[in-house]
This record gives C-alpha cells, structure tokens and sequence, in this order.
C-alpha cells in the first residue's frame, strides 16, 4: 500500500512519538518544509481513517481547557508502512537520479529510455 504525500507526513510526525491532532498539524507543516497545510477536517479524518486501519492507535485523551484532546501513536504496522514507503521513495529517486546521469553523458538511444 502506498502512502500519499499527507499520509506519508503524518505517519512520519508520529514515528517518534505520540501528538494530540494540533501538533501533528503542525508537524506536517514543519516535516514537509511549510509545503502542505492540512486543515482541521482533512487531518481529522485522515487520523481516523488511519486508526481504522491499524496505522495509528489513540494513545491517550486528556481535558484541556474543557476540551478533549486526543494523542495518536504509531503502531508497528504503521511503522511497517512508512519503511515500506521510505524504500520505494529511495528506489524511485535512484531512478531518477540515474536517469538524470545518463542524460548528461551523452546522446540518448532512439526509442529506448
């Protein structure tokens, strides 16, 4: 299963430990170099859909200011997945990088790659 982008930042915003919603918001901004901006519902409902699926598990809830804030956790198979997702993205940017190579040392074959 491969994890998309937000999916991808998430999953990594919890590999070293466990955050309530915001900070994993926050994270994701952070992680991904101010590129992604997940709002409220779409982090919300990917934290769910996460937990359903066994990547995430709620680790805790507490009250804070009258509200309840809830704390997600990785789980091993969630870790499991983002190492998964980590050795296709390096397999991908070797291909790329030896295609880039390859360019630059001279003209290319007809019809192949």
């Amino acid at each position: 299963m491969r994890l998309s982008e937000p999916t991808f930042f998430i999953v990594t915003a919890l590999a070293g430990e466990p955050l309530h919603g915001y900070a994993v918001m926050l994270a994701v901004r952070e992680l991904s170099g101010g590129r992604l901006h997940l709002r409220p519902g779409t982090l919300y409902g990917a934290l769910d859909r996460l937990t359903e699926e066994g990547l995430l598990a709620v680790d805790r809830e507490e009250a804070v200011d009258g509200r309840l804030r809830r704390y997600y956790r990785l789980t091993d198979a969630g870790a499991a997945a983002l190492e998964a997702e980590i050795q296709v993205l390096r397999a991908n940017a070797a291909t790329a990088a030896a295609k880039l190579r390859g360019r630059n040392a001279g003209p290319a074959v007809a019809g192949g790659w």
